[in-house]
This record gives C-alpha cells, structure tokens and sequence, in this order.
C-alpha cells in the first residue's frame, strides 16, 4: 500500500465499521457474555531464562498477550516465551518482565503502564497492541499516534534499545468471530496496521513483524481468542525469526 493511497483507505475501514455499528456492537456484546473471560497469568511477571554472561533486559509490553491470558504460568505467555526464543538466539541470558492490562489499548499503555515499564533496563521492547483499538474503532491517526509516543519515549530513556512491535492479529483466522464482524474487525485492524508499519519503518531501531503464518492446531486457548501455550510458542519464535532476519539481532 503507497503513502498516497493509505489515508483514503484507512478512512474507508472506519467508515465502513461506523456503517456496520448496529450489526457488529450486537455481536460484539454477544461474544462478551457467551465467551468465557480468563484470567492474566499470576504474577510475577518476571523471570530470568538462561544462563551466561551480558545478559539481555527484555520488556514485553501491551495488552492481554503481555498479561499472559491464556496460560497459567507468565513463563509459558508471551513474554516468557520470547525469552526462550531470544536466548536460543543469541546464547545470552534474558531477563525479563511484562507490562500491561487484558482490554488495554495503545492510549492505555501510554497513559498508564509506560512510565513504569521504562524505569528498568530495557534493552529489547517487544510491543504487543492494536487488537483492542480495532475493537474499539479508534481512528488509525490516534492509534500512529500512541505508537510514535511509546517509540519516542522508549528512545529517550533507552537510546540503545531495540524496538519490535508485533502486527496485529489476522482475526479473519478467528472461527469464534461471526460475520460482518469478523471481516469489518479484520479490514480496520489492517488500517491501524498500515499506519503504524509506516511510521516503524522510519525507525532504525524498530521493526514490526509481518502478517503471521496460519495459526497452527492447538494455537488457541479455551476462549478460541488468546494464544495457549503453544500459541505464544509459536508467536515468539517466529517473531524472533523474523527480527533476526531483518537485522534487528546484530544491534543488541
């Protein structure tokens, strides 16, 4: 998609999401109470993988993938299993942490969880945001804007910090969505996607990761919405796979 003919499309998802309201805001409170809600992995979020010397300052940060949903142990999420991968990498030991909220979107994480997150070592961000402004029709404007601020304040506080943020999650594969709201979800998270890929790209220390494979069997937990086990496996190597095809590696 060119830069000319993105702003045209992204108004284009939006307004065909507004059209769809009355339809899409139905179903989307019928999910909610017909989909069981589990919990955040228990706490702490935190923990070292593997053994060695310079040991890498992971921070995963986000929304209910950084809050674990889906597994009951934080070393099976997202952020454990990024270390896992990230280890396996580089032959270092990674340390670390998640921070977030199940619902967030990217103005919660910026309003609420940043500050926090930046205070400690932070050598790779891992971003994990989006689904939930899809959810909420947030402009793709407001939501580049989220992201360049957690970018712009990510930088300020680690200059030497790599970025990765995820792509968003291809919700045409989710069998628990029902049309129309499936494909309107899919098409706006597309938009929000676009905007921020093209401001990541400006970035010599950020890369976004492409579109995911198919979700393989097993992918899912109960809810048939959030990763299990196997599913953040799966995420976190492949992310890091990609990162270390882009480059992203050699600057740790």
């Amino acid at each position: 998609m060119t830069e000319t003919r993105r702003p045209r499309a992204l108004r284009l998802s939006r307004a065909i999401a507004v059209a769809q309201a009355p339809v899409i805001l139905r179903q989307g409170r019928r999910l909610r109470r017909e989909t069981p809600r589990l919990p955040d992995a228990p706490t702490p979020w935190e923990g070292v993988t593997g053994d060695g010397e310079r040991p890498l300052h992971l921070l995963v940060l986000g929304d209910s993938t950084a809050a674990g949903v889906g597994v009951d142990h934080a070393e099976l999420g997202l952020a454990g299993r990024l270390a896992e991968a990230l280890s396996a990498r580089t032959g270092r030991p990674v340390h670390w942490r998640a921070r977030g909220r199940n619902g967030a979107t990217a103005r919660d994480v910026v309003r609420h969880h940043l500050g926090e997150a930046l205070d400690a070592e932070v050598d790779l961000l891992f971003l994990t945001v989006g689904a939930n402004d899809a959810l909420a029709l947030r402009s793709a404007r407001a939501f580049e804007r989220d992201v360049r601020r957690i970018l712009d304040r990510t930088e300020r506080a680690h200059p030497h910090a790599v970025v990765l943020m995820s792509s968003l999650p291809a919700f045409f594969r989710f069998r628990l969505l029902p049309e129309p709201l499936r494909g309107t979800l899919y098409r706006h998270s597309q938009a929000l996607e676009s905007a921020a890929r093209q401001h990541v790209l400006r970035r010599e220390r950020a890369h976004m990761s492409p579109p995911p494979p198919p979700y393989t069997e097993g992918f899912f937990a109960s809810d048939d919405f959030h990763p299990s086990a196997l599913g953040y496996r799966d995420w976190a190597d492949f992310a890091i796979e990609d990162a270390a095809l882009a480059g992203m590696m050699e600057l740790l």
